[in-house]
């Protein structure tokens, strides 16, 4: 921990353990100034205890992206790198920087995030286990047939676990094996979505209300959005999302080009949302077909949509929090089979 004033200038310093005694002396520490604002550099899992405890402790907490942090290090008249230094640079950035996102006591949007990624470690683990045993099927019998997406269904599972155990000989025996896996990794799958269809059903309904969003959708963006009020406007939530183009002109012609940073879990969820809107008709393929018109590429009419929906996602998000700040704690979940 480094202390510094409000032009920059080091005052005094600390050392502890990560520990929660190490963070309880740190709390005793912060008592000799009269009014003072944390910036911790946004570890995410190293450093949420730690931001954990100094909120609980009436602390106010800044989150520095270690890519500001650069600068700061450069312009220092120390030179090499260390944890004073890394701190010093933290602290700096902090006071050059006003609007750097607030850290904040884990609620039930962290709750739709921890279940949603693991879903999603589940579906990878099904997809190379479903794909080995697609070469292990061949071998046995290049005849035997399994839909397309069939080894997600436990229909199609079962016909399977049938047929291999008939079969005698390794192959068959670890086919078998891959097929139960299969089966296990499933169950878990849907029960897991069928937590967060509860979830996402009482933490945002006008959310499920875009059309193109869905459970799995609106539980990415829930997630990783993670409270919609920390965003000043519209157009910083499209920064964050990565659907706000960067300007690349100098002259009197106005370019942009197309932003590749932000989150890339939401823009990918309002991808999905804009091809669907585009298969299924209604207003947004209206207005796609209207920029299509006015002569812009598919790529750059997708695009467009894509920031519409944003608009409208950051919208449905401020609305379901304003309603669960007036209604209170959601219900309780369903326990998984």
């Amino acid at each position: 921990m480094v202390a510094v004033d409000q032009v920059g200038k080091r005052l005094t310093q600390l050392t502890v353990d990560a520990t929660a005694k190490g963070h309880r002396q740190v709390c005793v520490w912060l008592r000799q100034f009269e009014q003072v604002m944390l910036a911790i550099e946004d570890c995410r899992h190293l450093t949420r205890r730690f931001e954990a405890d100094l909120l609980l402790a009436g602390h106010a907490v800044v989150r520095v992206h270690t890519r500001l942090m650069a600068g700061a290090r450069r312009s220092a008249r120390e030179r090499g790198k260390s944890d004073p230094i890394d701190a010093e640079a933290v602290a700096r950035v902090a006071l050059r920087e006003p609007d750097l996102p607030r850290a904040e006591l884990d609620g039930p949007t962290r709750e739709v995030k921890l279940r949603s990624d693991h879903r999603r470690t589940l579906v990878r683990q099904r997809t190379a286990i479903a794909n080995k045993l697609r070469w292990f099927l061949h071998e046995i019998d290049p005849e035997l047939a399994v839909p397309s997406r069939g080894l997600r269904r436990l229909c199609v599972l079962d016909a399977l676990e049938a047929d291999l155990a008939a079969r005698s000989g390794v192959v068959p025996e670890i086919a078998l094996d891959l097929v139960q896996d299969c089966r296990r990794l499933s169950i878990r799958i849907n029960a897991m979505e069928a937590q967060l269809r509860h979830l996402v059903r009482e933490l945002a309904p006008s959310l499920l209300e875009v059309p193109g969003c869905g459970v799995l959708s609106a539980a990415m963006i829930l997630g990783e959005t993670a409270g919609a009020t920390r965003f000043k406007s519209k157009d910083a939530f499209a920064r964050f999302n990565g659907t706000a183009p960067i300007p690349v002109w100098s002259s009197n012609t106005v370019r942009v080009r197309l932003n590749r940073g932000g989150n890339r879990a939401i823009n990918n969820a309002l991808h999905m949302a804009a091809v669907t809107q585009v298969r299924r008709g209604g207003p947004g393929a209206d207005y796609y077909a209207k920029q299509l018109a006015a002569g812009t590429t598919v790529k750059e009419a997708l695009r467009l949509l894509r920031r519409r929906i944003s608009d409208r996602v950051f919208r449905a998000l401020l609305a379901d929090e304003a309603a669960r700040a007036s209604h209170g704690p959601i219900t309780d979940l369903p326990q998984a089979a």
